[in-house]
């Protein structure tokens, strides 16, 4: 006999007012689920959308990156790999971390204390040797994502104040945070705005491939977005 779920009180409170079966416009949508961040702390705005990008086709994954009008709100901790007369410029550029051969064999080491690296050309021949340690974590750079640039400072600027990295898993998956339960409505929409229009610029006719599209708050329910307004 196959056990039925109990929801938890706390789920059943939030969720009443939420028709989890209908879709909602965006501005709606955002609303419902401000309206149920509930928790401590300051839950993450995420934005989840599913595509129809045809399993068979290895060409058809996605890989991009979005510059957040209002960031997402999340602290970032930058890293960056460059030539030793580089390392002043590094330090002044508001990375947390940096370093040259010696940043290298720290990650080499099993050291992954960031959450994005940023790496001069002309170190990349050193930084592919770790592709085992970076690679299953995403955090390879990549001159399509900004991350391998010879201008340090705007680079790591850039990251700061909201450039976010958009990837698609095997089965057409995407999600992203665009902002935090107490931005207020206008940024979120913003945020989510500068998402789409970046997806279509990057895959043009992509709005015709999205097969479902949710937005949640970290810890809450979802609202299912109106996909003709996606």
């Amino acid at each position: 006999m196959k056990k039925i779920e109990k929801k938890s009180k706390r789920y059943r409170e939030i969720v009443k007012g939420l028709d989890q079966t209908k879709s909602y416009k965006i501005n709606e949508a955002i609303k419902l689920i401000k309206e149920r961040s509930k928790v401590k702390f300051i839950e993450s705005v995420d934005l989840s959308i599913n595509l129809n990008l045809g399993k068979d086709k290895a060409d058809q994954t996605l890989r991009t990156t979005a510059d957040l009008p209002h960031g997402n709100g999340k602290k970032i901790r930058v890293a960056v790999i460059c030539p030793n007369e580089k390392i002043e410029e590094a330090k002044s550029s508001n990375a947390e971390k940096f370093g040259s051969e010696d940043l290298v064999d720290e990650i080499k080491n099993g050291k992954v204390d960031f959450d994005i690296l940023i790496c001069t050309p002309d170190m990349m021949s050193k930084v592919g040797k770790l592709g085992k340690v970076l690679g299953p974590k995403g955090l390879m750079p990549n001159p399509k994502l900004g991350t391998v640039a010879k201008d340090i400072k705007k680079a790591v600027n850039d990251i700061k104040k909201g450039k976010v990295e958009i990837r698609c898993d095997k089965d057409g998956n995407l999600s992203l945070s665009i902002g935090r339960a107490n931005f207020d409505e206008k940024k979120i929409m913003d945020n989510y705005k500068c998402v789409l229009e970046t997806l279509d610029k990057d895959t043009p006719g992509i709005k015709n491939m999205i097969r479902s599209a949710h937005i949640s708050c970290s810890m809450g329910p979802s609202a299912q977005l109106i996909i003709k307004e996606v």
